[in-house]
């Protein structure tokens, strides 16, 4: 399977063309790779044909200088591939449970373009058994094939951390996994063709997926601390990065900092591992209350707006009140589960007018996943307060003079939260800004 990959008589083809997906197929053409690149939004897929990258991990600049990827929308041309990487999202549903569509999705558009002697590996975030006990039968039924003797699975887990520049797909050690020994050794040698950090793998599928899942749930628990001090020190008038910059003196204290946890991960993994824990008998109480703590910031912020516009005399109903950063991280245009949406949401519930501005997001993305009406940061004025909910590179230079001019010409003390921690505490409070960080 590899050499015929090399060699060019086979193909490899990813599904599912977005943060993930995107790059890992770019990494393996520019190895050499014929790659297929299939997702089912046709208008992403015409975008890459033009060189478009709307994602911004690869960019545009580099996404036209790879020639031998083929962007597609139509299922049947997975057909003329031997080695598919399944890498479609995997959400949760209103209730917090699991949203599984996405793969299973995936996994019959591949079943029905199934041919004879395939490798399929999911890279997908999920529980352990999800590949074997549930996209398995899926292949098996719509191809009419027998996985191990038609076809073989593997799962190799995506760790792509979106907006990162650094921290690339072929710069993070792969953890691998086949159903034997066979798929186990094609599919790790395939991944060492273009990961320079080095693969791992892993004894078994499951095991896999266990490490996967655990990862953002652990980072998950450690915000969830953070955060939980953010809310005890704010009681006592405390501010909670300077307590966490002093205890960080100490050799082996983990330095991680409060704020609002959301994004495709970190956000939505420690859920798929608690619900799979119910289901074997067991209830996650560390996990499930730490995501209780981090789902629960956006309001935190909201509340501490309130709060601050009343303690400067200001009206809340039909406030002002303008949100800085609308994406889920930092230099990053990615929208999915961004948890600003909650404060947005929670302001609006006190009568309270939000203008939002992001310049990472467009305007129809935006108002399709939140029906959020983007405003361009000159347009804005007469604010009351201003909440700096993402740390985008454009708001980390921020001028706080310039940033006096929004504010409506009354406003002595200006409301000013900073919700990541990025600006100068006490140049902010020398401008006389009403200043609160998390």
């Amino acid at each position: 399977m590899l050499d015929k990959l090399l060699s060019k008589e086979e193909k490899i083809s990813v599904i599912g063309m977005g943060y993930v997906g995107l790059p890992l197929a770019v990494a393996f053409a520019e190895k050499g790779f014929d790659v297929i690149g299939f997702d089912i939004n046709s208008s992403k897929i015409e975008e890459y044909k033009k060189g478009i990258d709307s994602t911004h991990e690869v960019g545009d600049e580099r996404l036209k200088k790879v020639k031998n990827i083929e962007y597609t929308s139509n299922p049947e041309d997975l057909k003329k591939a031997k080695f598919h990487v399944i890498a479609v999202p995997t959400p949760v549903l209103k209730n917090k449970m699991p949203d599984l569509r996405p793969v299973e999705g995936a996994s019959k558009i591949i079943g029905q373009n199934l041919t004879e002697g395939s490798i399929v590996v999911y890279e997908s975030t999920v529980y352990p058994g999800v590949t074997e006990d549930i996209c398995l039968p899926i292949l098996e039924k719509e191809s009419g094939k027998k996985c191990g003797v038609n076809f073989k699975i593997g799962y190799s887990p995506e760790r792509i951390n979106p907006g990162d520049k650094v921290h690339r797909v072929e710069n993070i050690v792969k953890v691998t996994s086949g159903m034997d020994k066979e798929s186990s050794d094609i599919i790790a040698g395939v991944y060492e063709q273009i990961i320079k950090a080095g693969v791992h793998r892993a004894t078994s599928i499951k095991v896999a997926e266990a490490a996967k899942v655990i990862e953002n749930s652990q980072r998950d628990i450690n915000i969830a601390f953070v955060n939980e001090l953010s809310i005890i020190f704010d009681k006592m008038g405390i501010d909670t990065k300077d307590v966490l910059e002093a205890a960080g003196t100490k050799w082996n204290f983990l330095k991680f900092s409060p704020g609002l946890v959301g994004g495709h991960c970190i956000g939505v993994d420690p859920y798929y591992l608690a619900m799979k824990a119910e289901e074997v008998g067991y209830r996650a109480d560390v996990i499930l209350a730490g995501r209780k703590t981090n789902d629960g910031m956006g309001k935190f912020v909201a509340e501490k707006t309130v709060k601050k516009l009343i303690s400067t005399g200001r009206m809340v109903k039909d406030a002002h009140v303008l949100v800085m950063g609308l994406t889920f991280k930092e230099d990053c245009p990615d929208l999915r589960n961004s948890k600003v949406e909650d404060i947005i949401n929670e302001l609006k519930d006190y009568g309270v007018f939000v203008s939002v501005v992001d310049p990472l997001v467009d305007k129809d993305e935006a108002m399709e996943e939140y029906g959020v009406t983007l405003s361009k940061l000159e347009e804005v004025e007469n604010v009351d307060g201003v909440i700096l909910a993402v740390a985008h590179k454009e708001y980390r230079e921020l001028d706080l003079k310039e940033l006096k001019s929004l504010y409506k010409l009354d406003i002595v003390n200006p409301i000013l939260v900073d919700v990541k921690g990025i600006l100068n505490k006490e140049e902010a409070k020398s401008l006389g800004y009403k200043f609160w960080r998390m």
